[in-house]
């Protein structure tokens, strides 16, 4: 069950203890249940990111955008990480989460909105596109989710995260990689790269709920499993942002 995004791994439905996984009577995971979860994540993501959203009344209100930006991005952080660390506090910590980050994603997009107009719409609409196509080529078996696959993908998302935490720190120093941020030629492959690897991490974590519900994991991983696609999603939205902003710039 191994999956770049660090929400969802091999362990991620097998119980600390006992090594094995743990159900409770006919309160199962299930894929409509998966599903469903899902769905309503991203309708509370949605609702926060439209608080923010309403914030923004133009640049005389870039000021407001920076603690909804700030919060949200350290909250949703914070509630990231309880619900991995405590799978059982899903059921109340995912719906926080997807709120909350909402308010983060909804501040920043007003942002890149008021610079390139039409691109938050852009952006959203080819997440979803990206999200059918890969789900399809899942279903259909274009795309297997084999071992060796897995592995590449996981290193590649690691090396990505290597390179946005060494960027983040060379900031501290005045400095940065410049291809990560810039619209040159490097930037903007840079950048394709990124939503490329985004994008097939959604097949991994396709497999792996498949597999959670195979196993009849308990009932409350429903709603890990439905947090851990919304992190990959939230993930591929900004790298399309990202990319889409770039690709503008040279217009």
């Amino acid at each position: 069950m191994q999956s770049g995004n660090p929400a969802l791994n091999k362990n991620t439905f097998l119980d600390a203890a006992s090594g094995a996984v743990v159900s409770h009577g006919d309160e199962v995971m299930t894929l409509n249940g998966t599903v469903n979860k899902t769905g309503l994540l991203l309708i509370l993501a949605v609702v926060g990111a439209a608080f923010s959203w309403s914030q923004f009344n133009g640049p005389e209100s870039l000021s407001a955008m920076g603690p909804l930006m700030i919060g949200g991005a350290i909250g949703g952080l914070v509630l990231a990480l309880v619900t991995v660390f405590k799978k059982t506090w899903a059921p109340v910590t995912a719906p926080l989460y997807a709120l909350v980050e909402g308010v983060f994603i909804g501040a920043l997009s007003a942002i890149f909105e008021m610079k390139y107009p039409g691109i938050v719409m852009q952006a959203v609409g080819l997440t979803f596109g990206v999200m059918a196509a890969m789900l399809l080529a899942y279903r259909s078996g274009l795309i297997r989710a084999t071992e060796k696959f897995k592995l590449g993908i996981v290193a590649a998302t690691g090396g990505i995260l290597l390179l946005y935490l060494a960027n983040f720190v060379m900031g501290f120093f005045g400095h940065s990689m410049g291809f990560i941020n810039g619209s040159s030629g490097i930037g903007i492959a840079f950048s394709a790269v990124v939503v490329v690897i985004a994008a097939l991490n959604l097949i991994l974590d396709f497999d792996a709920i498949e597999q959670g519900v195979h196993a009849r994991a308990p009932k409350y991983m429903e709603w890990y499993g439905a947090f851990a696609l919304v992190v990959t999603l939230v993930w591929l939205y900004l790298e399309l942002l990202r990319l889409l902003s770039k690709l503008q710039s040279r217009d």
